[in-house]
């Protein structure tokens, strides 16, 4: 029988604190977020916005776009306290914390998550919270990969129900616009010897069963 873990525990698990997959993200480049995302962030950042970054890593690349765009408010959350040293930015904040417990004092108009997901127990949970954190037009771009989340139903066409848009072929999942999202499942825990995902590393897979049952 497949051992599921809470998210408290798994948050302690080896496979996700050994994950390095965002430790040295770069704002451009061969691992940055157009390549990963799609996501032109100097368009992006060109105007005076918010901007949350989740499961940042070392805030490297947040460092970079705070120095190159001031007008621009930057958050960073991640798991672990492992940011990257340097001088102290006023548009840049950087957050210990867990995607599914952590509550944000504002809303945002960009939220991204590179490869973040793919570590993170309550997956839909994480969609419905980050749903909430959107301003009114504010845009979501994150990896995810729906073989990772075991419903009842078909996850992509759940997703799709709940307005956001999820890129099967690229593993992207997309949202405009701020709303109150509740999927139809209860989660149950999470598999951490689920084994690599696409990316070739080791990934946790979501199980979840049907609400009220």
């Amino acid at each position: 029988m497949t051992r599921l873990l809470p998210d408290d525990a798994l948050e302690r698990s080896s496979v996700v604190a050994n994950c390095a997959m965002n430790r040295e993200r770069s704002l451009t480049g061969s691992n940055g977020y157009a390549k990963e995302l799609g996501l032109d962030l100097s368009a992006a950042l060109a105007a005076p916005i918010r901007w949350l970054d989740l499961c940042c890593g070392t805030g490297r690349a947040l460092h970079e776009a705070a120095r190159l765009h001031p007008h621009v408010q930057i958050t960073g959350l991640d798991l672990v306290d492992h940011f990257v040293p340097g001088e102290r930015l006023p548009n840049l904040g950087l957050v210990v914390g867990s995607v599914t417990r952590w509550s944000p004092p504002d809303t945002f108009d960009l939220i991204t998550c590179v490869h973040g997901l793919h570590y993170v127990g309550d997956k839909l949970g994480a969609l419905a919270r980050i749903a909430s954190w959107l301003a009114s037009d504010g845009r979501f771009m994150a990896n995810l990969d729906a073989r990772s989340i075991h419903t009842p139903g078909q996850v992509a066409a759940e997703l799709r129900r709940q307005g956001f848009a999820y890129d099967a072929r690229r593993r992207r999942v997309s949202l405009t616009g701020h709303r109150e999202v509740t999927f139809p499942y209860d989660y149950q825990g999470a598999d951490d010897q689920a084994g690599p995902n696409y990316t070739g590393q080791p990934a946790v897979d979501s199980i979840y069963g049907r609400s009220g049952c």
